[in-house]
C-alpha cells in the first residue's frame, strides 16, 4: 500500500484529526540520506508530522520545520507542501546509540534536549508566518505537541513512529495529529486521552497493517470519526539542474571564472536528495556566456 494521509473530524465537530502511513516516504529519505537507526527515526519522525502540518495549508503554500537540538545528530530540516510532498535532510546521518531503558531508539539522545523547534509557513505573501518553541524531550512528537499547544494555541496529541529493520531499511513509519477545537467538551478529551494511553505504538499498528482510517477509529472511535479526504504522500525534492544552472548564473561571470580557472568545473549537491549536478568547463563558459 502505497504511502498516504487522511483528514477527518470526530465528535461532532469538537476534533480535527490527521493519520498518515508514511512508510515508503521515510525509507525514500533514509536511502538518498543515508541514515543509522537512531537518525532514521529522528529524520522519520520530523518528516511524517511535517508532511500532516502541510496539509493544514492551502493552494501552494508550503511549510519549512526545522528540529535544532543540542544532540549529535546536528539540525533536521523538513518541508513540505498542501500537497502531501515532504522532503528533509538531517545534518549528521550517521549517529547512532543502544536502546534506551524503555528498549526504543534513544531519539532524544540524538536530537538533544536543549534547543528549539521553529516552524516556517510560506503563506504567498511577502511576510512568513513564523513559531518557535523551545524542545522539551527531544522525542519529537511530545515537542510537536508542546509547539501546537504554545506557538498556534491548539490543544493536540502528536505521534510518530518509525520502525526500522536490521539492515537499516523502514519497516514501517507512521502518525497522527488530534486537536481539539474551540468548544470541545472535557469529557470528549478526557475519552480521548484514555484512548491514547492504551493503544500500541503508532509503528506498530502500521506494521500490523492499520489503515490511517483505522489508526483513527483506535484513537477517536469508529462511531466518532468522519473522514472528509485523503491524499497521496511521497518524498518530493524541487531541486533540478535548471535550479542549479539559474544559480550558478546569478553569481556573475567573475565567480565562475574563478570555478573555470581553478577547479576546471563544479559540482553542486542537493542537501534534502543528495542528487549531484556536475559541471564542466564548457557548460560553465555556456551558462558565463547566458550572463553576460
Amino acid at each position: 500500500m502505497s504511502d498516504y494521509l487522511v483528514r477527518a473530524t470526530a465528535f461532532a465537530g469538537q476534533v480535527r484529526a490527521y493519520a498518515i502511513q508514511s512508510t515508503d516516504t521515510v525509507e525514500e529519505a533514509r536511502r538518498r540520506q543515508d541514515t543509522w537507526a537512531t537518525t532514521s527515526a529522528a529524520l522519520g519522525r520530523t518528516l511524517t508530522i511535517s508532511a500532516m502540518m502541510g496539509t493544514m495549508l492551502k493552494g501552494e503554500d508550503k511549510i519549512t520545520v526545522k528540529v535544532e537540538g543540542d544532540g549529535p545528530a546536528g539540525a533536521i530540516i523538513a518541508d513540505a507542501t498542501s500537497k502531501g510532498e515532504v522532503r528533509g535532510y538531517i545534518k549528521n546521518p550517521h549517529v547512532d546509540f543502544d536502546l534506551n531503558d524503555r528498549g526504543k531508539l534513544d531519539v532524544a539522545r540524538a536530537v538533544g534536549t536543549q534547543g528549539t523547534i521553529s516552524v516556517v509557513k510560506d503563506l504567498g505573501m511577502k511576510d512568513h508566518f513564523t513559531g518557535q518553541v523551545p524542545i522539551i524531550s527531544g522525542e519529537i512528537s511530545e515537542d510537536f505537541t508542546y509547539y501546537f499547544a504554545n506557538s498556534e494555541q491548539v490543544p493536540s496529541a502528536v505521534g510518530a513512529g518509525v520502525l526500522v529493520d536490521t539492515d537499516y531499511s523502514i519497516l514501517a513509519a507512521g502518525g497522527f495529529i488530534i486537536q481539539m477545537l474551540p468548544g470541545a467538551e472535557e469529557e470528549t478529551t478526557t475519552i480521548i486521552e484514555q484512548r491514547l494511553s492504551e493503544m500500541k505504538p503508532i509503528s506498530t499498528l502500521i506494521r500490523e497493517g492499520k489503515s490511517p482510517e483505522e489508526i483513527l477509529c483506535i484513537i477517536l472511535g469508529e462511531e466518532n470519526v468522519k473522514v472528509l479526504d485523503s491524499m497521496p504522500v511521497t518524498f518530493k525534492c524541487r531541486c533540478s539542474r535548471e535550479r542549479v544552472e539559474v544559480a550558478i548564473a546569478s553569481l556573475g561571470n567573475e565567480e565562475i571564472q574563478r570555478m573555470i580557472d581553478e577547479d576546471h568545473g563544479a559540482e553542486a549537491k542537493c542537501h534534502f536528495c543528495n542528487e549531484d549536478y556536475q559541471f564542466s568547463e564548457s557548460q560553465l563558459k555556456e551558462l558565463q556566456s547566458n550572463d553576460a
